[in-house]
């Protein structure tokens, strides 16, 4: 169980819940609606607020969401969807330009101390990217070699289905090339001399 009830508490508690509280609801509620305006008419939930009539409104959004409105479905879609891609392009825009000018003010505000530094910079980022190089080069050796070793000892290794597939079209396109070409040098040759 809970302890004792704080005083203040439980005289709110009374208030709330004795029927001279309510009267006085009941009374303000009949008060605000004496005091409000006749003019002011409640909308049904959804509606459309017309725009004012005493005020001309111009100003170019104002008149594309009326035209916006005033459109079939389809229009409206295609509107909305232009107009969403203008607001996402330019708040990319904006991003990009906000990037870019920090970029640059950044290597402004860092370029005395990459000068200052470059005596340590400029050979460790050659050794890292020569390291890099020769690593590269060496495991990509090793790689080709592991599977034409594979390949040669008939282990067929990964691909080797298409390289067989390539050798054979070589083959077949350099036979047809030579087939092809022996034939029209012999008719070449019997043009030149009739009777050999």
């Amino acid at each position: 169980m809970h302890g004792p009830l704080h005083p203040e508490l439980v005289s709110i508690c009374f208030t709330l819940s004795s029927p001279s509280f309510t009267t006085h609801i009941s009374l303000l509620s009949d008060m605000a609606d004496r005091t409000s305006p006749s003019h002011i008419q409640q909308r049904p939930y959804g509606s459309t607020i017309a725009p004012p009539r005493g005020n001309n409104i111009n100003h170019p959004i104002a008149s594309f969401l009326r035209q916006l409105q005033s459109q079939s479905p389809e229009h409206s879609r295609q509107r909305f969807g232009l107009l969403a891609f203008f607001i996402s392009g330019g708040i990319l825009l904006l991003l990009t330009g906000i990037t870019v000018t920090a970029f640059v003010l950044g290597f402004i505000a860092f370029l005395p101390i990459i000068i200052i530094s470059s005596p340590i910079w400029i050979p460790l980022f050659l050794l890292v990217t020569g390291f890099l190089s020769v690593a590269g080069f060496l495991f990509s050796t090793a790689v080709v070699m592991s599977w034409m070793y594979w390949y040669f000892k008939g282990m067929h290794p990964v691909g080797s289905e298409q390289v067989d597939y390539a050798r054979s079209r070589i083959y077949d396109t350099a036979a047809h090339v030579k087939d092809y070409a022996g034939g029209y040098f012999h008719g070449k040759l019997k043009d030149v001399a009739p009777g050999a």
